[in-house]
């Protein structure tokens, strides 16, 4: 009898625990909804957050120094950037590296003008459990997901933000 209450603990513990990390893993990042806010130190040690940014577009891109896919969608995502800034068009890259490869991801950084930060430095989890990289969401002036970076097709180039982004500039 023992071992049979001792077994079921267990599983009721493993069944419990289960559904507070899908929870977590599984933050309910909706488009259409306000995005949780973000907040942090970026590399320069200035604070950052996404709630200060509103009343313009967002692109926030998760992305590692490893990662082949976010470092090709960089220059894409930079030269956006350079012709829609003073639309109102802002840009947070938030490194998911360890430690120990926070200066490979410095050293990519050091080609693009868009705001960076580290994952150690950043406050994200109500977007949840980041699962795979890249993956970028993109906030409306008024704080609402227009693009939720853990569905659907994780690219981002200029088609994507010209069909994407454009619409949200010029509505302002």
């Amino acid at each position: 009898m023992y071992l049979y209450t001792t077994a079921m603990k267990k599983i009721y513990i493993f069944f419990i625990s289960s559904i507070f990390c899908y929870q977590l893993v599984f933050a309910d990042v909706q488009v259409g909804q306000i995005a949780p806010n973000i907040e942090g130190k970026l590399i320069d040690g200035q604070s950052y957050s996404l709630n200060a940014y509103r009343g313009k577009v967002v692109l926030i891109n998760f992305w590692a120094s490893w990662c082949e896919p976010c470092k090709e969608e960089m220059p894409q995502i930079e030269e956006y950037l350079l012709k829609n800034r003073s639309k109102g068009f802002e840009v947070i890259a938030i490194n998911l590296d360890k430690s120990s490869s926070i200066e490979s991801a410095k050293k990519i950084m050091k080609n693009y003008s868009f705001r960076f930060a580290l994952k150690n430095d950043s406050h994200f989890s109500e977007f949840g459990y980041i699962w795979r990289v890249p993956s970028t969401f993109i906030v409306d002036q008024r704080g609402i997901v227009r693009k939720n970076g853990l569905t659907g097709d994780p690219k981002v180039n200029i088609q994507l933000l010209e069909e994407t982004v454009s619409p949200l500039l010029s509505s302002q």
